[in-house]
């Protein structure tokens, strides 16, 4: 770093208490303009700092806009709410302008997280449901028979894996996951469980329907009953909002089903709460 005169400096601060900008002093002077900082920051150090490069293009409240926009759910990410500020200002801004302009107010970019797809409707019969039995003891809990499909791969899961690696090492076995172009696949499987432990595990073939569904409750939710250890006038079966469960003829046929299974000597509860667990 060359040094500069005591007449270019005493110049300097000249042209700095005049009022006088960096970039205007760097084109009187011909010095640098961070040698021209450097030395107003060393002898005038309560002076406020003046920015160097291009002025922004957005204004304090085109970035509120811009942030506004994207908390309030209106724009997802920083594409989005790019075109949506050049809708509104003479001089249009890149996508990474935005970004920035974002980071800035202490936002950051994630990844979004998957849930059931919950409708207002939902919500307020989730909430209804929880305060109808909010007071349930535990007694009245075991009563329950909780019932889902779910899929079993045969190998590995469709879900991602992490691993651990330093900067810069070589693929190694532990980072590859291994797959299978035959040999793999998966099986769809109906299972039920209560306060007891679980019941019978029932296959389902192909893509089941309601047909299925209820040869499925014939064949495995009746003896899973029988066997559960339940009270059979208290037992109270629940299953999700399926539109293969909560069609007619599957609600019928199971309550036809457990009459017909206890020859008609109690009065089974069927809990069947429809769009108020979803997916649980």
């Amino acid at each position: 770093m060359k040094p500069i005169s005591s007449a270019q400096k005493d110049n300097i601060l000249v042209l700095c208490s005049s009022g006088q900008s960096i970039h205007q002093i760097a084109s009187k002077t011909g010095l640098g303009k961070s040698t021209i900082a450097r030395v107003i920051k060393k002898h005038i150090p309560n002076k406020e700092n003046v920015k160097m490069g291009c002025p922004s293009k957005l204004t304090p409240h085109d970035k509120r806009s811009i942030v506004h926009h994207v908390l309030s759910g209106k724009a997802s990410n920083a594409v989005q709410a790019t075109k949506f500020i050049n809708l509104i200002i003479p001089n249009t801004v890149s996508a990474q302008t935005v970004r920035n302009t974002l980071k800035a107010a202490n936002l950051k970019a994630v990844t979004k997280k998957k849930k059931p797809l919950l409708k207002p409707a939902h919500r307020k019969k989730r909430l209804a449901f929880a305060l109808k039995h909010q007071h349930w003891t535990v007694e009245d809990w075991k009563r329950v028979i909780w019932s889902d499909e779910t899929k079993i791969n045969r190998m590995g899961s469709d879900g991602q894996e992490y691993v651990w690696k330093k900067a810069g090492e070589p693929l190694g076995e532990r980072e590859v996951k291994g797959t299978l172009k035959f040999g793999g696949g998966n099986l769809m499987v109906w299972g039920c469980m209560g306060w007891n432990g679980v019941g019978i595990l029932c296959e389902v073939e192909g893509r089941m329907n309601a047909e299925q569904y209820i040869s499925i409750l014939e064949e495995c939710l009746l003896r899973s009953i029988h066997e559960s250890g339940i009270d059979e006038e208290d037992i109270i079966f629940q299953q999700d909002n399926d539109p293969k469960h909560t069609s007619n003829w599957p609600q019928n046929g199971l309550k036809t089903m457990i009459s017909m299974f206890y020859h008609g000597q109690h009065s089974h509860q069927i809990l069947i709460p429809l769009n108020i667990f979803g997916n649980y």
